[in-house]
């Protein structure tokens, strides 16, 4: 990816958000990343395979936030007034070449995390979108994504406590909350959904899909 690539990426806006999730207006996403980081809106995606392991990326060396961690299938945030799903599915296409037949939202991940190697902070209201997919192989953009790997989530979890470094802060989250609210089975449905208790509030916390009031808000 080229400096002038990075430069248009980080001029885009991204919808800011109050603590209810709200929101509040719109900056830009390098504005939106100064330290101490302003709340805004994102979306992380997690794909299934029919086995029930889980699609990870690791970021390209060339990124701006967390280079070369392995993380969650794709992440972005949405345009200001845009559907978190919307967005997702353009993302998945433009990263991986990948289409989910459907994206569900399994809950809000709202955390806080610095990047050691950089003047940047990640704060964000993070919509957590659960998916299957049943065939094709992704094929990442090598400015976006270095590589790709199927991961089974438990063990998964086993290497983020062995070497959390390796990976993205928000990822464990992510996990958490996708784990806990669906279950993925080997014929690729999800189950009955589970309850979640809400948590600190930088922590995961599930809040229910509400899209018309989400959309009213806006």
């Amino acid at each position: 990816m080229t400096a002038d690539i990075r430069a248009d990426r980080e001029a885009l806006l991204v919808e800011l958000v109050d603590e209810h999730g709200l929101a509040t207006g719109a900056r830009s996403v390098a504005e939106a990343h100064r330290p101490p980081g302003q709340l805004h809106r994102a979306f992380s995606v997690l794909l299934y395979d029919l086995s029930g392991r889980v699609l990870l990326q690791r970021r390209a060396a060339v990124k701006t936030r967390f280079p070369q961690r392995w993380s969650n299938t794709c992440c972005g945030h949405p345009a200001p007034g845009q559907d978190p799903a919307d967005a997702a599915v353009i993302r998945l296409a433009e990263e991986l070449s990948l289409t989910a037949a459907q994206l569900t939202e399994a809950g809000i991940y709202r955390y806080r995390a610095a990047d050691p190697c950089g003047d940047q902070v990640e704060h964000e209201w993070d919509h957590v979108l659960v998916g299957v997919i049943s065939d094709g192989a992704p094929r990442p953009d090598p400015a976006e994504v270095s590589e790709c790997a199927w991961a089974d989530p438990v063990e998964l979890l086993g290497h983020i406590s062995a070497a959390p470094d390796t990976f993205t802060p928000w990822l464990r989250g992510v996990l958490d909350i996708a784990t806990r609210t669906a279950d993925f089975t080997a014929s690729g449905s999800s189950g009955a959904a589970r309850s979640a208790d809400p948590s600190a509030s930088d922590g995961p916390h599930a809040e229910p899909r509400d899209p018309a009031a989400r959309r009213a808000a806006r």
